[in-house]
């Protein structure tokens, strides 16, 4: 029997990283917590939680060199997970407290949900709790999950790529907003894994068994 595939979690500061390592666990991975830019270099994949404000998350990544040191594995080929803000991240900046720049892996911006719904009611923003999430595409990731799958969401803003291809996943929230995108080495949800439940762990579980066929 094979060792456990070990996968570098990227601690900024921030983010539910005991919980995401458990659920990493449960899904037969190997998680090692990291705040080293080294460690995540020599990283044979890469997990990035996130909790919290998209500017507070790119300061304390540049603080010391986490930034550079994942934009360089993310480029370089190395699998990548992304979690809510590690969705977030990808793209070249946010909304969020005025204009923040983020990696720029992936053309496109962060920005917040409108204040109402399509009929002019009020929206609650953060969106807090369950939603579907309609998978789409090719991607190895994709073709390793259900069709759709219902996960805990708590966030303010969504990413508006570019490119529709990247979308991997839409959720509905006062009309369609993207809720996982994927491409190559790159997989990340808006959504919260580690709170999900069995939708999570089956979400765990084929990032692990995408690794296991050599991502």
């Amino acid at each position: 029997m094979s060792a456990p595939i070990e996968v570098a979690v990227v601690d900024y500061g921030a983010g539910n990283l005991r919980s995401v390592a458990k659920a990493l666990e449960r899904s037969g991975l190997a998680p090692v917590i990291v705040s080293d830019p080294e460690a995540v270099r020599a990283a044979d994949a890469i997990v990035l939680p996130g909790v919290g404000a998209f500017p507070d998350a790119v300061a304390s990544l540049q603080k010391n060199g986490l930034d550079q040191a994942l934009c360089e594995q993310i480029r370089g080929g190395t699998p990548y997970l992304g979690l809510c803000l590690g969705l977030q991240l990808l793209f070249e900046e946010s909304d969020e407290h005025g204009n923040a720049k983020g990696f720029g892996i992936f053309n496109g911006r962060v920005e917040r949900f409108p204040k109402s719904n399509p009929d002019g009611s009020t929206l609650r923003v953060p969106h807090i709790g369950w939603n579907e999430v309609v998978f789409e595409g090719t991607h190895p990731m994709v073709t390793k999950l259900p069709a759709s799958d219902y996960f805990y969401f708590v966030h303010s803003y969504y990413a508006v790529p570019s490119q529709e291809s990247l979308i991997a996943g839409r959720a509905d929230y006062a009309g369609p907003f993207t809720a996982a995108v994927a491409k190559d080495n790159i997989f990340a949800v808006q959504c919260h894994p580690e709170k999900s439940q069995w939708a999570g762990k089956r979400l765990l579980d084929a990032f692990a068994a995408w690794l296991a066929s050599g991502a």
